[in-house]
């Protein structure tokens, strides 16, 4: 079975008509995107959009066999004119299949926002998932799942349904996941393909035609990941970001409640509203025996808290106990956690602190904090398969 994006971009398209934004002025070439359609063994077309026929031409193919035309999601603005030939287009009740005579079979797929997702399994038993924009399939459980080759969705958007389809077992390591209704949330060219590799999808040039089951290069999400960066420099969001779209993310808070202080308890609320309902959170700086369990992925914030808290632990603030054993004992505990990441086979994203390009700190205690987690950002980048530093919001990739 073979598909071709005619558009993969937002109904308004990208860029947006009279958008001034930054996304929207880099959206050229490749970049630009129609509106996301697609035509399926030259037999089914997903989407009537504007231009339609002409992104067809350009495509190398035609639209005069097509023999069903589906809408996945109502069109705002004026009615988009059919072009001659065509069938008129319609939408499936959810749940309801339809079998065409070029032997494809199409179901509708029920959403938990407006519009309808279609399944379709061609000729030869592959199969095909399309989700319109800002949809994530609803009602999916183990017992009823279907396993996809190929999936096209919006997974920039909706980075919860792409964890939905993992969880049930509809998307899995061999699957082609393709972003559509891709909008300028996110900036064009490397950007782009570094936050979908981060997610295992990909995103292709309108007019790209793809054989669904076909083997493809798909991302391999890197399975440990540190992300550095500065106070306010994005870097949690940037941490997050990158498992959203994975299911039973256990988030391990190492800074502990702080009793009392209103200031530290606004920043928890803060991130626990970011992160997605179905995600965990345990508060331990105990990361060893998380690392040595099997289980879903980590997401570990901060490092920079955890040796805080392992300073302590050892009197390293004390110039005689750090003299007298302390630096040893640190070494040790650092040593035994970069030993368990090494070893883990769970994914790991983990935060820290870039603290070794501002002010020298005024106290010797400062000092040695500030070398202490340059030597252990250093240790445990070591043993990652990507690095990354944020800068005011933006991620520069060190490693990976």
């Amino acid at each position: 079975m073979e598909v071709t994006l005619l558009g993969t971009g937002v109904p308004a398209g990208l860029p947006r008509p009279d958008c001034p934004c930054a996304a929207c002025a880099n959206a050229l070439g490749p970049d630009a995107r129609a509106a996301t359609a697609v035509l399926v063994d030259g037999a089914l077309l997903l989407d009537l959009t504007p231009g339609v026929a002409f992104a067809a031409a350009r495509a190398g193919h035609s639209l005069g066999g097509v023999r069903q035309v589906l809408l996945s999601h109502p069109h705002d603005g004026p009615a988009v004119e059919v072009p001659a030939g065509l069938p008129q287009p319609g939408r499936v009740p959810d749940g309801r299949e339809l079998a065409l005579l070029t032997g494809h079979r199409v179901r509708a797929v029920a959403m938990d926002a407006g519009g309808t997702g279609y399944a379709v399994t061609g000729p030869d038993g592959q199969r095909l998932l399309y989700l319109p924009p800002g949809g994530a399939p609803a009602g999916l459980d183990e017992a009823t799942a279907t396993a996809y080759h190929m999936v096209l969705l919006d997974v920039v958007a909706r980075p919860d349904a792409l964890a939905r389809l993992r969880a049930v077992g509809s998307v899995g390591p061999t699957t082609d996941v393709i972003a559509a209704h891709l909008d300028h949330d996110v900036p064009p060219g490397a950007e782009l393909r570094r936050r979908l590799a981060a997610a295992g999808a990909r995103a292709v040039p309108d007019g790209t035609t793809l054989a669904v089951g076909a083997y493809e290069d798909v991302p391999d999400v890197p399975r440990r990941t540190l992300v550095l960066g500065g106070a306010r420099s994005g870097k949690s969001v940037e941490a997050e970001r990158r498992l959203e779209s994975f299911p039973d993310v256990l988030y391990v808070a190492t800074g502990g409640t702080r009793g009392g202080d209103t200031e530290w308890a606004s920043r928890v609320a803060a991130h626990r509203e970011r992160r997605p309902g179905s995600w965990r959170t345990t508060e331990t700086t105990d990361l060893v025996p998380l690392l040595a369990e099997d289980g879903p992925p980590l997401l570990i914030d901060c490092l920079s808290l955890w040796l805080t808290d392992a300073m302590d632990a050892v009197g390293a603030w004390d110039d005689a106990e750090w003299a007298g054993g302390g630096e040893k004992s640190l070494r040790e505990r650092v040593r035994e956690l970069t030993d368990a990441v090494r070893a883990t086979r769970r994914t790991v994203v983990a935060v820290s602190n870039e603290v070794g390009s501002g002010i020298v700190p005024a106290t010797a205690s400062g000092r040695r904090y500030r070398d202490e987690l340059g030597r252990l950002n250093a240790a445990f980048a070591g043993e990652c398969e990507q690095v990354l530093l944020v800068v005011a919001g933006q991620a520069w990739v060190l490693r990976g």
